[in-house]
């Protein structure tokens, strides 16, 4: 006989069914409806055969749902603000306008020579991905056309 999974009573069965109904989103709807079968006295393997989800990832939800309640449930990624921007309003000015004129060892401005200015102003590594990134944020990305006239 399976193991019986303990679900802390932060809601009733009825409320988890509830909520699992009237959610509007599908993540946290797969969520109530996880802890919502398992409360309901369904085993794991049950519960995974109906929600897709692994067993593995049901005891880590049902642990994390145990521990915190209902504010874990749902898609968490809406919290993650992501990291904070490399250059503030000031270096993004400065970085326009050094990219008006041709680069120390001339050519285009491209992704590696922006990072290595960046690196220089920020006393730190700055990969080429991210010098390419502000590159195209400041619009200063030349088309295939300009390119073709070189």
């Amino acid at each position: 006989m399976p193991k019986c999974i303990v679900i802390e009573p932060h809601l009733t069965v009825q409320e988890l069914e509830n909520r699992y109904q009237q959610s509007q989103n599908k993540i946290e709807s797969t969520h109530y409806q996880t802890i919502w079968l398992l409360a309901s006295g369904k085993t794991t393997a049950e519960v995974s055969a109906i929600t897709g989800y692994g067993v593995p990832w049901i005891y880590e939800l049902v642990r994390s749902y145990n521990l915190y309640g209902t504010e874990i449930l749902g898609d968490l990624r809406r919290n993650n603000k992501g990291t904070a921007r490399l250059l503030n309003n000031q270096q993004l000015q400065l970085l326009q306008q050094t990219l008006q004129l041709p680069p120390e060892d001339g050519g285009l401005w491209n992704g590696p020579k922006v990072a290595n200015w960046m690196s220089k102003l920020l006393n730190r590594k700055v990969y080429p991905q991210r010098g390419w990134e502000y590159l195209k944020k400041l619009g200063n990305v030349p088309s295939s056309k300009s390119l073709s006239l070189l």
